[in-house]
């Protein structure tokens, strides 16, 4: 392998893993790093992925990523939250991560729940709305570090098979 090569590949290795850290940190792409990483496997590892699952995990990027944007609107709206709501889970996120890992848990939750009662003082709609937000949290952040860690896995494989090949 040329040294050229062996950059590339480790800036993609370095993708990858910062791509499965953006899949928790919230405002870091953390599936189109994963993907860009893919990417890079398959034009630097010739043959070790197909264009059809590079395709596959393009669709998958492009659908966990604009979820999780979607995701907390429909969710908070589900249960009847306000935009204080939305922007309390918001802060609470951003807050949690000076607590990890039960801040990044509880900040979405906590910060939902206070950013409603604000707004509305009814206990009982604010704690509803606090679990929906909650729920669209972990659904986003889930399927992120799922599709991340999915193409993290692709593309580690690529490079050792592509390794294997090149040192036999």
């Amino acid at each position: 392998m040329t040294i050229l090569i062996t950059i590339v590949i480790l800036i993609a290795i370095i993708m990858a893993l910062l791509g499965i850290i953006g899949a928790i940190v919230p405002n870091m792409p953390g599936p189109p790093l994963c993907f860009a990483s893919m990417l890079t496997a398959y034009f630097t590892c010739p043959g070790t992925i197909t264009l059809e699952l590079l395709l596959w995990m393009l669709g998958l990027t492009i659908f966990v990523t604009v979820l999780d944007y979607v995701a907390p609107i429909v969710m908070t709206r589900l249960g009847g939250g306000s935009k204080y709501a939305m922007w309390g889970s918001t802060i609470g996120i951003i807050a949690g991560l000076f607590f990890m890992p039960i801040g990044l848990i509880l900040g979405p939750l906590i910060g939902a729940f206070i950013g409603e009662i604000l707004h509305n003082t009814d206990f009982v709609r604010a704690l509803k709305v606090a679990a929906m937000s909650f729920i669209s949290f972990l659904l986003g952040t889930g399927l992120k570090l799922i599709a991340s860690l999915l193409m993290t896995f692709y593309t580690f494989v690529a490079m050792w098979n592509f390794g294997k090949h090149v040192i036999s």
